[in-house]
């Protein structure tokens, strides 16, 4: 038992100095937000994770998903105005359910999420002091309640995306903080795109194409977005960015 606490400890402090590497060095928020995601599954015994910001208009945009198949569950709460993320984003505060076959605060969204096969659910909102810019969400696949401990990391977690997205002193500055949010709000776009590029030229999924647009991105020294906007742009050729070795780390 005293092994596995060391171990899950390391665990713990390799994703945090693992994020503020690439804060310190200049990064690509979608980049980080995706890894972050990643850490979450692996660190908090969830299934998927995903991570919601809002736009000039506060509306709600997917920013990052552990998976495709969460990207479309997020997708399916922010078109239909109705799910955790968006009540959490609201009240600026938990919000979960323990057992979405019996929720009933978000009927269409429970039977997407269980549809996909997560039971439960946990949204912790990103908050830059009194200002909310978004909320992450962790999907469970059985009915689980976090624990206090797992909700704490989870919130320590969110500080560091909300870190990322507004690069610490620039926070103070609104404008820069809004001209943040809307970088990464389009960069998001230029990456879905780019990865339909990928997966159409490569015949794979959309994980297995963005797994290489990073494999690409990393293997050349180069922020994801960056190449990203350079395929779209043709500035790149989809054959040798679509033939990188996948990252499957993610």
């Amino acid at each position: 038992m005293a092994e596995q606490r060391v171990a899950r400890e390391a665990r713990v402090a390799d994703a945090f100095v693992e994020l503020v590497n690439q804060l310190a060095v200049g990064f690509d928020v979608v980049d980080l937000l995706t890894a972050l995601t990643s850490r979450c599954v692996e660190l908090l015994d969830a299934g998927a994770a995903g991570i919601l910001l809002a736009d000039t208009q506060g509306q709600l945009r997917v920013m990052a998903a552990s998976s495709e198949e969460i990207r479309l569950v997020e997708l399916f709460q922010v078109q239909n105005a109705q799910g955790p993320c968006l009540d959490s984003f609201a009240a600026g505060s938990m919000v979960s359910s323990d057992d979405l076959t019996t929720e009933s605060r978000w009927p269409g969204f429970a039977a997407v999420s269980v549809a996909a096969g997560f039971i439960a659910v946990c949204a912790i909102p990103l908050r830059l002091g009194p200002r909310v810019l978004g909320a992450l969400n962790l999907f469970m696949t059985r009915p689980k309640k976090l624990t206090a401990a797992q909700i704490h990391l989870a919130r320590a977690l969110a500080d560091v995306a909300s870190i990322a997205i507004v690069q610490g002193e620039l926070a103070r500055q609104s404008e820069l903080v809004q001209g943040q949010l809307e970088h990464a709000l389009q960069s998001r776009i230029v990456i879905e795109q780019a990865k339909g590029m990928i997966a159409q030229r490569a015949a794979t999924d959309m994980d297995d194409a963005f797994s290489r647009l990073r494999a690409f991105a990393r293997s050349t020294n180069r922020q994801l977005t960056e190449v990203a906007r350079n395929l779209t742009e043709g500035a790149l050729d989809v054959e040798q960015v679509s033939a990188a070795v996948a990252d499957r780390r993610r």
